[in-house]
């Protein structure tokens, strides 16, 4: 629940630290926006204020279409309740949520049983399991139609319902007017491009810095499978039995990163759209991260010098976990050389626009089929091979998996029983592919000698004071804390 004197203060000081945090349901208009709305605040008397967009349409309000809280960032919570709140968010947008999956399942992954699983997303969110799934999936379809020309046909199945009739009955329902009706109310925000192509805003709470990242991910690029330029990253994606690319550039003014992608990745857009959240860590709060880490005198210069710092994500854990196990013991420069020889002899061809993008990167079957020499003959050692197909295999069979309600504690021990990966690459995977703000990988030798050449006991040590946000100070200490090197 909310205080709501301080949410009122909240909501008419249009701080964007707030976005996401909670909504407002405005009882004279039977509408509900973000505290960024542009609109003028409404008497504190007509306000009610909810912690999600659910909560706030199972309370019978309807999405404002000034600020749009399907655009709003995400919350990115830490302690246990909201970690399986926010992955069962992550399974339905994964579209594993179906009736083939039966929420004991999921449950059970937290050892929980499904009772407690409903009473935690109720505690959380304030709606049940259904009506999260029902929510997300409309405001998704809101979305793409306020943005992107494609067929309302095509939508309602990219937003998970298996008949046009059922989503518009629910579109109805849900926001009093029909789906064509919002697209003619809101066409000029929408982007003409190809009709190969469309185009979709994804917000985050700033600062944010682009830079940085592009920069992270352009010194690790996979060649033919990903391609930074002019400020821009291009990828190509295998997701189920859909194959295209995705263009990713930053929107300053907007607060927001610009995805193109290819309308053959249109019935994956759920799981699309989270994994770049994910990749680009768009669900972060920097300004609590901050906060907590600008305690330590450490850290405090390189806070104030590179305040939207981010962990840079994974956009397929198990294409992180090969890179991690290619990166033991040797230069981020010849790890991406040995992913790039990867990608070039198990990735699948594909046809993009641009030379630079031509592969699919390699999966878990194509390597766990393939033999020891087979990968060593790409220059990597015997262990790392070893690892790698064990990795594989795990992968291809179900035993392991990265994405979806997943429990990074328990990954992580999953990672260590795999002969040939050790805490470093468990830590750096958690922190990676696993979304996991706390992890810290102590054995890291640059993180050691950034930090005065300790031990990884002490590094630890050290490490206590930075908690919960470890995954953070461990971007800026590779960035900002590396000693500099003395002219001879």
């Amino acid at each position: 629940m909310f205080d709501a004197e301080i949410a009122y203060q909240a909501l008419t000081s249009r701080d964007s630290r707030f976005d996401g945090l909670f909504f407002v349901g405005v009882t004279s208009t039977g509408i509900y926006c973000r505290p960024i709305c542009p609109v003028k605040a409404p008497m504190q008397k007509n306000c009610l204020f909810f912690s999600s967009a659910e909560a706030a349409e199972k309370a019978h309000f309807r999405p404002c279409l000034r600020c749009r809280p399907e655009l709003a960032p995400g919350s990115a919570p830490v302690d246990s309740h909201h970690r399986i709140a926010d992955r069962l968010i992550r399974r339905i947008e994964e579209g594993l949520l179906e009736e083939q999956e039966t929420l004991a399942d999921i449950a059970g992954e937290f050892d929980l049983s499904e009772r407690q699983l409903r009473r935690v997303v109720q505690q959380e969110l304030g709606v049940s399991p259904l009506e999260l799934r029902q929510t997300r999936r409309m405001l998704l379809a809101k979305q793409l139609l306020t943005e992107t020309f494609l067929p309302v046909t095509e939508i309602a199945y990219a937003s998970g319902f298996r008949s046009l009739r059922r989503f518009n009955d629910v579109f109805q329902a849900r926001y009093r007017m029909t789906p064509s009706r919002l697209r003619k109310q809101n066409q000029p925000d929408a982007v003409k491009t190809t009709q190969e192509s469309a185009e979709l805003r994804l917000s985050y709470r700033p600062p944010y810095d682009w830079d940085a990242m592009l920069d992270f991910l352009q010194q690790r690029v996979m060649k033919e499978v990903e391609w930074v330029n002019e400020g821009m990253y291009h990828r190509t994606v295998a997701l189920g039995n859909c194959r295209g690319w995705v263009r990713v550039s930053h929107v300053a003014g907007k607060q927001s990163l610009k995805v193109q992608f290819t309308t053959s990745l249109t019935p994956v857009l759920p799981a699309l759209l989270r994994r770049l959240r994910d990749l680009f860590d768009l669900d972060a709060q920097p300004q609590r991260i901050a906060e907590h880490l600008s305690h330590d005198p450490l850290l405090a210069e390189s806070l104030s010098r590179f305040p939207g710092l981010r962990v840079p994500g994974a956009f397929d854990g198990f294409e992180l976990g090969v890179r991690a196990i290619l990166g033991q013991q040797v230069t981020v420069k010849a790890a991406t050389t040995l992913s790039s020889r990867m990608a070039q002899r198990f990735g699948e061809p594909l046809v993009t626009p641009w030379s630079e993008l031509s592969r699919l990167p390699p999966n878990a079957e194509s390597l766990a089929a393939a033999s020891i020499d087979d990968i060593a003959s790409l220059g990597i050692v015997s262990a790392r091979s070893h690892a790698i197909q064990a990795l594989a295999q795990a992968c291809a069979s179900g035993a392991l998996r990265f994405n979806g309600a997943v429990n990074p504690d328990v990954v992580q021990q999953q990672l260590l029983a795999l002969k040939g990966i050790g805490p470093w690459t468990a830590s750096y995977i958690a922190m990676r592919a696993l979304r996991w703000p706390d992890a810290f990988p102590k054995e890291d030798i640059a993180i050691r000698n950034n930090l005065g050449g300790v031990n990884a006991k002490v590094a630890e040590q050290l490490s206590q004071v930075w908690r919960p946000w470890r995954s953070y100070a461990v971007l800026h200490i590779w960035k900002s804390l590396t000693p500099v090197k003395k002219s001879k």
